[in-house]
């Protein structure tokens, strides 16, 4: 979820998300003339598709709490999003529960002289990320992950088209 304001941000708000029934996925702060903080959450039941009033619902909910707690010094512009088809992968158990779909990772520090990463992925042992590159694979601690995504593929569209049938 990131360090300082962001995880105090989302400490702040889990606990709202939760009790409505959704996980966060990410809190971001992004600069610019008017800072935007962007937080991304998603139905706790992953058979269960994100909507717009979700998205209004949560938005009502974490204004509330932001307001009181006031984390942000000065104005900025709140936006609740969901995580798309191509979402980021921010806990470890996203790593697992994707597993078999491509995604991009990127590591803080060079592993084995290289800082970015694609292949599928295969879950997660222990601490540690497995991703299939070329044929090989590659164990990513972590701790070491900087930002990851799903790649958008036409497995991961069919995956997503399933889903929204069920």
């Amino acid at each position: 979820m990131g360090v300082g304001p962001f995880k105090e941000i989302a400490e702040l708000i889990e606990p709202t998300l939760r009790s409505m029934g959704f996980e966060l996925v990410r809190v971001h702060l992004f600069g610019g003339g008017r800072p935007r903080l962007q937080v991304m959450a998603e139905p706790a039941d992953p058979n269960r598709p994100m909507t717009v009033e979700d998205c209004a619902e949560i938005s009502h909910a974490v204004s509330a709490v932001l307001d009181v707690a006031d984390p942000i010094a000065g104005s900025y512009v709140l936006e609740v999003s969901s995580p798309g088809i191509d979402r980021p992968l921010v806990k470890l158990a996203d790593f697992d529960r994707f597993a078999g779909f491509e995604a991009r990772v990127e590591t803080g520090e060079p592993l084995g002289g290289r800082r970015r990463f694609r292949g599928l992925l295969r879950g997660v042992r222990g601490e540690d990320v497995l991703l299939a590159v070329d044929g090989e694979e590659i164990v990513i601690p972590f701790a070491l992950i900087q930002r990851a995504k799903l790649v958008l593929t036409e497995a991961l569209l069919a995956a997503a088209q399933r889903q929204s049938e069920e």
